[in-house]
């Protein structure tokens, strides 16, 4: 008796990740999560450098500055609830000092500049196809910072603009690194505050956009986290408290299942290794001085050396 539908996903057999790949994760939450395991297991990424971006026009207009390397000036940042924002970023990057926001702004787009330049992998989750435009200056804005709604006109995406914006995002890249491969994804966090119909237009338009530029013969890869989701995870346990974002089960879920169609033979050997170490390194004796634990600690470092002599980024 079989109690799940299971999605058929065939191990990628092009483009696969290693140790050598270099990684760029922009997107909402769901990006964040993905990019925790990618830290975990010591990959080399660059994970949301202006903070969660939830909808594809604010991961062009960071892609946008960072090949430009747009210098940020006191022009782009405003002052409100005791700490300066920009609205091109999340709020985890505002501050109360200025020059702290703009040093911080500026830097990021300078890492995020090399890092294209280097990156073998853009990842790239998309979380809703709701938008928000300031109206003082006609722009659509990365995040309102809990600036006053009157200020904002809501609006929805259409399925044209979002698969121009991913269209011009791949140029872009594709113009200082020719050789990239994108993977898409849709976040599996619903946005239930723009409600629920609405949140189901929202993917919807990101699906069918998506699907437009997708082309493995072009080096544009989909990979089916919302699908997962919504189809084998379809209960509510496996989700958080709040009922809308995945749990730590979930997410391990979905990370087991793009391990197993992106990650090659090699790479998934080296993650054993370290996770071996990880486990290792929070192990917490009973007795620290004793002569089995420092045998353990001796092991331990002849392992992360061993491994080191083989990835050399690796660091712990």
């Amino acid at each position: 008796m079989n109690l799940q539908t299971n999605i058929p996903l065939p191990q990628q057999q092009y483009d696969q990740i290693d140790y050598h790949s270099k990684l760029v994760l922009l997107g909402s939450c769901f990006a964040e999560n993905i990019g925790e395991k990618f830290e975990y297991f010591k990959f080399q990424k660059l994970q949301n450098p202006f903070g969660i971006l939830f909808h594809p026009l604010a991961i062009e207009r960071l892609i946008t500055n960072a090949i430009n390397e747009k210098v940020y000036t006191k022009n782009d940042i405003f002052f409100h609830n005791e700490q300066w924002h920009c609205f091109d970023a999340h709020s985890k990057r505002s501050h109360s000092s200025e020059d702290q926001l703009l040093n911080d702004l500026n830097a990021q787009i300078k890492t995020t500049h090399q890092f294209l330049k280097e990156t073998t992998h853009v990842i790239i989750t998309l979380g809703t196809a709701w938008a928000y435009r300031f109206i003082d200056t006609d722009t659509i804005v990365a995040n309102c910072h809990k600036v006053l709604q009157k200020q904002f006109l809501k609006e929805l995406l259409s399925v044209e603009q979002i698969r121009a914006s991913l269209d011009a995002i791949i140029s872009l890249i594709r113009g200082i690194n020719p050789e990239v491969s994108f993977i898409f994804t849709v976040s599996p966090v619903r946005h239930i505050k723009d409600g629920f119909i609405e949140n189901t237009q929202s993917k919807s338009h990101l699906i069918t956009a998506i699907h437009h530029i997708v082309d493995p013969r072009h080096q544009c890869y989909y990979f089916p986290s919302y699908e997962i989701m919504m189809d084998e995870l379809r209960d509510y346990r496996f989700y958080n408290p709040d009922m809308i974002h995945p749990n730590p089960i979930a997410v391990q879920y979905i990370w087991e299942r793009f391990q197993q169609v992106w990650m090659s033979s090699d790479a998934q050997t080296t993650m054993k290794d370290v996770e071996e170490i990880q486990k290792g390194l929070t192990h917490r004796p009973f007795n620290p001085e004793s002569d089995a634990h420092l045998t353990f600690l001796q092991q331990l470092e002849t392992k992360k050396t061993l491994l080191k002599s083989r990835v050399s980024h690796i660091t712990f």
